[in-house]
């Protein structure tokens, strides 16, 4: 979209976020005419004072193409609220950010996504139970939401990729910077097979008053939020309680009742909080139990003549993984059928992404595949 640098120019300026952003979009349609307004159009838009000055201070230190520059560099993806791609399930919530930062990508099961949050110093049992959990939860193509932070949210992540799941980290800086630093290679395994997402811009250290915002939008991904080992002053109950104004479902694990790690998670159940002892009653509360099996009960062959031919070249280029170019240059077909078609054969687990839009023929449909389209 030809305004998305200048999406981009005004997260660099403070003070001008959702609100505003808004406003300025209402009055000026386009983004580049809010970038080279006057102080009186800003005005006009319904801006206050403070917001103007930032802006008219800020706007002539700022390249516009040497930020796409480094984007592009970074490999990353620049969404605002106004792209098909943009997560629908996002743009529902009240605060939805503006313009989101992504390396990787988001994918059609992506709907299907839970947030795993909880405590930075896990137990023995914090740890496996969240193991336990989120694998099964990702065998059953739900994708995993988390913050990339120690303890839980590094368990959860790891759990799903182990399982041959989705993860999406959510950052509270921008995404040329890892933290914690010791998780650069999760990190790298997240973007390749799920996605990095921010709203801060690249360069945005990791502040304290970042993170609280970083949970909403975890949430705000998720049918629902899972709870493992929280304290009573836990940070990971500020994304309950986004979860809960976003009317996003609230699971928690049970505890000891004598584990100082459990008081929060124990508390929420008392509260009203889906009590968890497995993946299935988080399945069977978000009603997914038969939308999963439905999936899995489809016959992995091709229902139309273009997954035919794109399940034959796959075939025909295995065990490597081919490029999503590749397939498009053997197949002739335009590279959005390509893209598209290959996201709904994944969806359908006749194919696998394997890192770096690379795809290769499932076991089961490589056993199962034949020709069936009429």
């Amino acid at each position: 979209m030809s305004d998305t640098k200048y999406w981009v120019g005004f997260t660099l300026i403070p003070g001008i976020g959702r609100a505003r952003l808004s406003r300025l979009e209402q009055y000026f349609g386009e983004m580049e005419r809010a970038w080279q307004a006057s102080a009186t159009e800003l005005e006009m838009a319904g801006l206050d004072n403070r917001s103007i000055e930032s802006i008219i201070e800020r706007r002539p230190k700022i390249s516009l193409d040497a930020e796409m520059e480094k984007l592009e560099r970074y490999k990353v993806t620049v969404l605002t609220w106004q792209d098909e791609a943009y997560p629908s399930r996002l743009k529902e919530i009240y605060d939805s950010p503006p313009v989101l930062y992504v390396r990787g990508r988001f994918a059609p099961e992506d709907d299907w996504s839970l947030a795993v949050v909880g405590t930075r110093r896990p137990t023995y049992y914090g740890r496996e139970v969240t193991e336990q959990i989120v694998g099964d939860l990702a065998r059953n193509r739900i994708t995993i939401v988390s913050g990339l932070a120690k303890g839980i949210d590094a368990t959860a992540h790891r759990a799903a990729l182990d399982s041959g799941g989705r993860s999406i980290a959510v950052f509270g800086c921008g995404l040329d910077i890892v933290y914690p630093r010791d998780h650069v290679k999760l990190a790298r395994e997240v973007m390749e097979r799920g996605a990095l997402v921010s709203e801060f811009p690249l360069g945005t250290p990791p502040r304290r008053e970042n993170f609280p915002l970083r949970n909403r939008i975890m949430s705000g991904l998720s049918l629902g939020v899972m709870v493992v080992e929280a304290g009573k002053g836990s940070g990971a109950l500020i994304t309950t309680g986004h979860a809960l104004e976003q009317n996003r479902e609230v699971f928690a694990v049970p505890g000891s009742v004598l584990s100082s790690a459990s008081r929060g998670t124990n508390l929420l159940i008392q509260e009203g909080a889906k009590l968890v002892l497995g993946a299935n009653d988080i399945l069977e509360e978000l009603n997914l139990t038969m939308a999963v099996q439905q999936v899995e009960a489809k016959e992995l062959v091709p229902a139309t003549k273009t997954e035919s031919l794109i399940l034959q070249i796959l075939r025909n280029l295995s065990p490597e993984p081919t490029h999503i170019d590749e397939v498009g240059h053997q197949s002739r077909l335009p590279i959005a059928t390509v893209s598209s078609t290959l996201a709904m054969m994944e969806l359908k687990g006749m194919v696998k992404q394997v890192g770096g839009m690379n795809y290769i023929i499932t076991r089961e449909a490589r056993e199962d595949y034949r020709v069936r389209v009429e």
